[in-house]
């Protein structure tokens, strides 16, 4: 249950920062008319992710055991792909982000109401189809006969959106870069897992060999239906009797990955000297913010002490009051 909260937490946080800044964005510059767009935009997101998961969920229903398997195996792979992509790039470009959806709704605000509409629907949507995605793989992984799985998944979106609302409040201030740091890097764990019960499927339907050469069994000393079998499974989606293919699959994509993403490599404080181009975008963002004391000093930072929490308080500051607290 936990792994699926951190999914439902993490991809319903980035869902939320995308709505929280573009609708700051638009109250702040008094452009109140262009809300029902946004609004109606993000609508029609949500109900394609929804509509993508129950097509997954139910249409998948009719198919022999071998298509279920041959289906949900590729889709798992897939679903790990795109988390992968997404940690890296939410790592990389966090810090740009506000001033990419500027950018873009500026655009649309040029080009009328239904360029809005495509542009909430868009910068929403997806991040809908990739949590839809993956929390399908993640709870095929890990259910257990019992709603546990979907329900972590909900109350990790409830949080994702009552934190979102916070921010948008000016309520509370946490380091969005370390979060994203902390998250992502359980995330990967969790996504080896599913990438392992991937490959897994694919044996159960015939697509791959070696279902019966067993890396390890140790259920002996973790029985699957004990209290800390299903622990690990529901955290980790471990299990005790992998085959060769799962262990070799869960090493060769855990460690690298792991290992780059948290490397300081491309990361770190200072890698490189900010450009021309990016120092001025940063000084006309924090000029519209009211200026560098109002950015909190924290501008083109993503040493995880406060670049990204910044900018994104500044964004609301004007549109729902004053942060309090200090950032985690």
């Amino acid at each position: 249950m936990f792994a699926n909260y951190l999914i439902g937490l993490r991809e319903g946080l980035e869902a939320s920062l995308v709505v929280c800044i573009l609708v700051a964005y638009l109250v702040k510059t008094g452009r109140r008319e262009a809300l029902r767009p946004i609004w109606l935009g993000i609508a029609a997101a949500v109900l394609l992710a929804l509509g993508f998961g129950c097509v997954l969920t139910y249409g998948s229903q009719e198919m022999t055991f071998e298509a279920q398997e041959g289906l949900g195996g590729s889709l798992s792979i897939v679903a790990v792909g795109l988390v992968t992509w997404m940690v890296f790039w939410m790592r990389r470009t966090a810090r740009h982000l506000r001033a990419e959806l500027h950018g873009r709704l500026d655009a649309a605000l040029q080009m009328g109401t239904a360029a809005l509409v495509l542009t909430a629907f868009l910068a929403v949507g997806r991040e809908g189809l990739e949590t839809a995605l993956f929390v399908w793989a993640s709870v095929r992984a890990s259910s257990d006969g019992t709603h546990g799985p979907l329900l972590g998944v909900v109350l990790g979106l409830l949080t994702a959106v009552v934190l979102g609302w916070l921010f948008y409040r000016g309520a509370i201030r946490i380091n969005l870069a370390r979060f994203f740091t902390w998250t992502g890097g359980m995330l990967v764990i969790v996504a080896a897992g599913v990438l392992a019960y991937g490959f897994h499927d694919l044996q159960e339907a015939g697509v791959l060999g070696g279902l019966t050469d067993l890396a390890f069994d140790i259920s002996s000393a973790i029985p699957p239906d004990s209290w800390y079998g299903t622990l690990l499974k529901g955290v980790f989606n471990f299990q005790p009797d992998p085959t060769v293919v799962q262990a070799v699959v869960w090493l060769v994509y855990l460690v690298p990955v792991l290992g780059l993403f948290l490397s300081p490599i491309g990361f770190g404080p200072g890698k490189g000297k900010v450009r021309t181009t990016d120092a001025h975008s940063s000084n006309t963002a924090r000029a519209e913010d009211g200026g560098p004391a109002a950015a909190g000093g924290g501008g083109g930072r993503d040493d995880g002490t406060g670049g990204d929490g910044e900018r994104l308080r500044d964004g609301t500051r004007g549109a729902g009051g004053h942060p309090v607290g200090d950032q985690g």
